[in-house]
């Protein structure tokens, strides 16, 4: 019998869903090949379950707050279990975008200029503000949420409107918006996996266009890319992936525009779906799913 993997996944986040989808593929898949697989939420029972269970690796198929900022990866460094994906304190900083975008700054990693708005603030002067700092079109964003998780583009027209819609957060990101291709890319430990471009029918590459199969979103591997692009850009994301102190897998998305990658956020906890993008770059170099979740296993650790 193989290792015994306890996999988490649910949670409290916008992005339960995918979370539960992505530990459902990836338990389906580690079964088929003898793994002795446990399924859980991270509720009030983890402690006990690890305890109970005795995994020789959690598989951390946790998406959003709480399980991709920190908070679940404190907790799981007291069981001195090794677990996926990256640590306390680069799951933080990579979950935070304007942290995450001052080390990407700091790194001479380009990055769409922003300003951090707080909705204490009168927003009379928004506008204004928008059209002397940035400029429209604009994005406005959760400090702290993934998977474009209520994410807007802007005009002068209905940015007051939008921005009310996202009271709920104390703070959010206002960004230059950067046209252009939309690329993304993976890596795995220290190896550069690979990148694909999406073409969406939407906007730009939001939630749905991500997770609903009827958005009909084009994926597009290989990237027609020249080769100094393309070495350009997998030495941008094996970079970020370093200087944030990333671990296992991490995929990071790109603007592609006059020439010029743009780094708009790193993601620490990439989806495992139907629809996810890290597992369709793997396919196309050879790695198989069982084999990606195999390596993702190979770089658990119980200290970060």
């Amino acid at each position: 019998m193989k290792k015994k993997i306890l996999i988490i996944s649910g949670g409290i986040s916008k992005e339960r869903i995918i979370s539960l989808d992505t530990g459902k593929q990836v338990g389906k898949e580690l079964s088929k090949n003898n793994y002795n697989v446990k399924i859980t939420e991270p509720d009030f029972k983890l402690l006990d379950v690890i305890k109970k269970f005795k995994p020789n690796i959690i598989f951390n198929a946790l998406h959003g707050q709480f399980g991709e900022d920190g908070y679940i990866q404190t907790i799981l460094e007291t069981t001195k279990v090794p677990y996926t994906h990256s640590g306390i304190i680069s799951s933080a900083i990579a979950m935070d975008k304007e942290l995450s975008k001052k080390i990407f700054t700091k790194n001479n990693i380009l990055t769409p200029k922003y300003f951090l708005y707080t909705f204490n603030k009168s927003n009379s002067k928004l506008i204004s503000l928008i059209s002397k700092k940035l400029k429209f079109p604009v994005v406005l964003k959760p400090l702290n949420e993934g998977s474009s998780v209520n994410v807007f583009i802007c005009s002068k027209s209905n940015i007051l409107k939008k921005i009310n819609l996202l009271r709920e957060y104390k703070k959010i990101i206002i960004e230059k918006f950067i046209p252009g291709r939309e690329i993304q890319a993976a890596i795995i430990g220290s190896k550069k996996l690979g990148a694909i471009e999406l073409k969406p029918k939407r906007k730009f590459y939001d939630y749905q266009a991500k997770y609903n199969s009827e958005a009909k979103t084009k994926h597009i591997i290989p990237v027609d890319l020249k080769n100094k692009d393309y070495e350009k850009l997998m030495s941008l994301t094996l970079k970020a992936h370093k200087k944030i102190g990333c671990q296992g897998v991490t995929r990071s998305d790109f603007k592609f525009y006059k020439g010029k990658f743009y780094l708009l956020e790193i993601n620490t906890q990439p989806g495992m779906t139907n629809l996810s993008l890290v597992p369709e770059i793997a396919a196309y170099h050879g790695i198989s799913f069982i084999k990606l979740i195999e390596l993702i296993l190979k770089n658990a650790s119980a200290k970060k």
